[in-house]
């Protein structure tokens, strides 16, 4: 199905429109909420096990594959005949392949789950408006990355968004499970091109892969509806959500008083106080 954000995005299901959807139901992904800001973790422990294991054996299996390769591709150089010829092509594709999805998919795949610290949380703040990602670089839905950064599989992105220029996209993993992620796509201010993009919700099944989109909306719109004590952390107990998740995580000290920022005035004061670059 063609999405209205430019360029497109593989796999996409349909455009998720803002506002409140009345989804009232608890979800597990919910970390903290108070009445100024919510927190939701993106991968859960067992996920991250489970996806650890599966791309360590693909890497185990691939190295050889591509060293196999190689030495298929010498020992057809000198071609006799047009069969050696024929075998020579099959192996060049092949090889070119296994070294594209090593480097594309297998690595940031190995990377993302090995590196990615307490769950990846994202944090909105419904009063300013403003959502805050401390993740690795590799915790994307992407398929080229770039190679440099392959040398760094610690690198994080620490980022701060405007909800009023992210829009909610569901797209499908193509597989016999038909796990869907939901994607916040970065759009240039009043256009659908994108700029960037956040996991909100990954590989999730079927109606599941909604509902955390649905209690942003419902907390961002102010809907009673919602329970800000659902969270696996209390209300109340926001000192020990943010020593648990949040510090020792490299989030900047101005990013963790922005949380509870309840104006845009007293979120440039914080900015003007620790001197960060509003251009």
């Amino acid at each position: 199905m063609a999405s209205k954000y430019r360029p497109q995005i593989p796999g996409c299901i349909g455009d998720l429109d803002k506002g409140p959807t009345y989804i009232t139901g608890e979800d597990d992904r919910l970390l903290y909420a108070n009445d100024n800001y919510c927190a939701f973790i993106r991968k859960i422990e067992e996920d991250q096990i489970f996806y650890s294991f599966l791309f360590l054996l693909a890497f185990v299996m691939a190295v050889p594959g591509i060293f196999i390769g190689f030495e298929l591709c010498f020992s057809l150089i000198n071609f006799h005949d047009k069969e050696d010829i024929y075998f020579f092509m099959v192996d060049i594709v092949g090889l070119l392949a296994m070294i594209f999805a090593f480097f594309n998919i297998i690595l940031p795949g190995l990377y993302q789950n090995l590196f990615t610290r307490r769950g990846s949380p994202i944090i909105f703040n419904r009063k300013t408006g403003q959502v805050y990602v401390n993740e690795s670089y590799f915790f994307s839905f992407r398929i080229l990355y770039n190679p440099i950064y392959l040398l760094h599989p610690n690198k994080k992105r620490i980022k701060e968004y405007d909800w009023a220029y992210l829009q909610g996209v569901v797209v499908h993993n193509f597989s016999r499970n038909s796990l869907n992620s939901t994607i916040l796509m970065v759009c240039k201010p009043h256009t659908h091109k994108t700029i960037d993009h956040i996991l909100l919700d990954p590989l999730r099944a079927g109606v599941g892969s909604y509902l955390v989109w649905g209690w942003v909306n419902n907390f961002i719109c102010f809907d009673d509806l919602i329970d800000l004590n659902e969270g696996k952390y209390k209300t109340d107990e926001e000192l020990q959500f943010k020593k648990e998740i949040i510090e020792g995580q490299g989030w900047p000290e101005w990013m963790v008083e922005a949380f509870n920022a309840t104006t845009h005035d007293e979120l440039a004061k914080i900015k003007q106080k620790y001197n960060v670059d509003v251009s």
